[in-house]
């Protein structure tokens, strides 16, 4: 049976999970306003991403009998300067995020809590992912500079990660 202090942990979980759809909703928006097609699509899969992370852990804490809760979600920031910027404040987030799920994973270890444990390792693994592909983002806007071409160049490298991660998603789900 889970605890009601894990089911509240899980419940802010969700909560941060929303907030991270809506600010890369927000995100998606601004870069769609610019003529960043290549930035929009990325950007708005994440936002759709984060929105299934949350709805795994809604549905997870009320299979286990706990009770999920629809959170309240702050208004993310509507106005960016750069797409820089943009890609600091998502490193940044996911790395909120990392921390947060590191300590739902030391509340399960605590608590004895050995189903949970079980079902945050997917988290623990995807965190890993997204910091990964944010850091590869941010390291490629540091090679391209400030050159005139600099929003072409990292439109059409999100261009391409958006088409490597649709071919990879109907591999997986052709098996």
């Amino acid at each position: 049976m889970i605890s009601e202090n894990m089911v509240n942990a899980l419940n802010k979980q969700i909560e941060m999970e929303a907030y991270a759809s809506f600010l890369y909703l927000s995100m998606a928006s601004w870069a769609n306003t610019q003529g960043l097609e290549g930035c929009y699509q990325f950007l708005l899969s994440q936002s759709d991403e984060e929105r299934m992370h949350m709805l795994k852990i809604f549905e997870y804490i009320n299979e286990v009998d706990g009770h999920a809760l629809t959170p309240a979600i702050s208004q993310p920031p509507q106005k960016f300067t750069d797409i820089v910027e943009i890609f600091n404040d998502v490193y940044q987030h996911e790395k909120k995020v990392t921390a947060a799920i590191a300590n739902l994973v030391k509340l399960s270890n605590e608590e004895m809590d050995f189903t949970t444990l079980n079902f945050l390792q997917w988290y623990v693994e995807e965190q890993r992912e997204e910091e990964t592909t944010m850091r590869g983002i941010l390291d490629k806007l540091k090679l391209i500079g400030d050159a005139p071409n600099k929003l072409y160049f990292i439109d059409k490298e999100l261009e391409a990660v958006n088409k490597a991660k649709a071919a990879a998603e109907d591999a997986a789900n052709a098996q």
